[in-house]
């Protein structure tokens, strides 16, 4: 275990934002070096590492994905590990996640396959929701098509190695939505010459926040937040002609994001004619709901149980989003919770740190996943 911990905390000192994971990626290269792979797979959408092991027989294909990217956050910690960038720090605990895949390929050659093959994958740009999509679209990783697909997701607020499950939505649909507004720019004194999107902007927000339903157990579950405005410039003789404003929307499902998506889409247009304004929206960042395969979800809770480990059913979805979710709806997959402690700082919080003693409690896990199935 001290060699994953001295990993973990050597990747937490070198944190790296999405699309930028260069030394990362190699700290993981290096690692598996030493725990050799059948075969590696570099640059996979993006700074992405695809590391198989290969059973001698054949049998199931299992992949187990973690997260290269570190946040634009900065870190108030002050141990001797403590991110060593300006304003970059893992406070999603990926480094932890790669810690607990990289004691799954130390396992893994320590213990052969009789069977099957099992394939981990070093993700990156996760937490700009684009990491997912780019790998599933490079053309390196077209033939692979495994049996399940795993991930998990440290969870502070819950007790330390708990196991948290849920069949059908883990994590919500995510989309972020950027509204441009052009109207004509006018003098202050003289605004009726102009076309100022003010009046817009005050109309897009109240009508979002209208549709705005927070009971995420409901099919209806709708949230959007104000993330963003801007409008003119700070010229005090000047009547704004443009404006924009950015919102996040969530969704419990994928099929309920797409109706919202289109349904404020209609409302933004019927807005801007109203004020003979000019739009174009752009949707950026957006993760898919993680929709767990009950199987998939069963084979975790029987390999859980096995190593009697603390099991909690979770009865509504998280309400963060994960681009693991373009996995679950390409192949049979499931995202699980690890408990990293209830009184434990939030995830994306400055002062967050991954707790080490719940490395070994991911790896195992996997590892006891990748046994049920292979065996079954």
């Amino acid at each position: 275990m001290e060699e994953l911990i001295q990993l973990r905390q050597e990747l937490h000192k070198h944190p790296e934002v999405s699309g930028n994971e260069f030394k990362t990626a190699q700290r993981i290269l290096d690692f598996l070096a030493k725990y050799k792979p059948n075969q590696v797979t570099t640059n996979l959408g993006g700074n992405g590492i695809l590391a198989i092991y290969k059973g001698k027989k054949d049998g199931k294909t299992i992949l187990f994905r973690c997260e290269l990217d570190a946040l634009p956050i900065q870190e108030i910690n002050e141990f001797d590990y403590k991110s060593i960038y300006e304003g970059i720090s893992h406070k999603c605990g990926h480094d932890g996640h790669m810690a607990i895949l990289c004691g799954m390929a130390k396992t893994l050659h320590e213990n052969p396959l009789e069977k099957g093959t099992v394939m981990l994958l070093f993700q990156p740009a996760e937490e700009d929701g684009n990491g997912a999509k780019r790998v599933l679209n490079d053309s390196n990783f077209d033939a692979i098509k495994p049996d399940f697909a795993f991930a998990l997701h440290n969870l502070p607020g819950f007790k330390k190695h708990q196991i948290i499950v849920k069949e059908n939505t883990f994590t919500c649909a995510v989309n972020s939505m950027i509204i441009h507004l052009n109207g004509k720019t006018s003098h202050a004194g003289e605004p009726e010459n102009g076309i100022n999107p003010s009046l817009a902007i005050a109309e897009i927000i109240q009508v979002f926040n209208s549709k705005i339903n927070t009971d995420v157990s409901s099919k209806k579950y709708c949230l959007i937040t104000p993330i963003h405005i801007n409008m003119g410039e700070k010229a005090y003789g000047v009547s704004a002609g443009y404006g924009e404003v950015h919102f996040t929307v969530r969704s419990n499902s994928n099929a309920q994001m797409r109706i919202i998506e289109s349904n404020l889409e209609e409302n933004v247009n019927k807005i801007a004619t109203k004020f003979n304004l000019r739009t174009k929206i752009n949707w950026t960042e957006s993760f898919q709901a993680n929709e767990n395969n009950s199987e998939a979800v069963n084979f975790i809770r029987k390999s859980a149980s096995n190593l009697n480990l603390n099991i909690l059913e979770k009865e509504l979805p998280f309400t963060f989003g994960e681009d693991f979710g373009l996995f679950t709806q390409n192949f049979k997959g499931a995202m699980l919770g690890l408990g990293s402690g209830e009184n434990t700082p939030s995830l994306h919080n400055p002062d967050y740190d991954f707790p080490d003693e719940i490395i070994k409690t991911g790896s195992t896990l996997f590892y006891q996943i990748t046994k049920e199935i292979l065996h079954a």
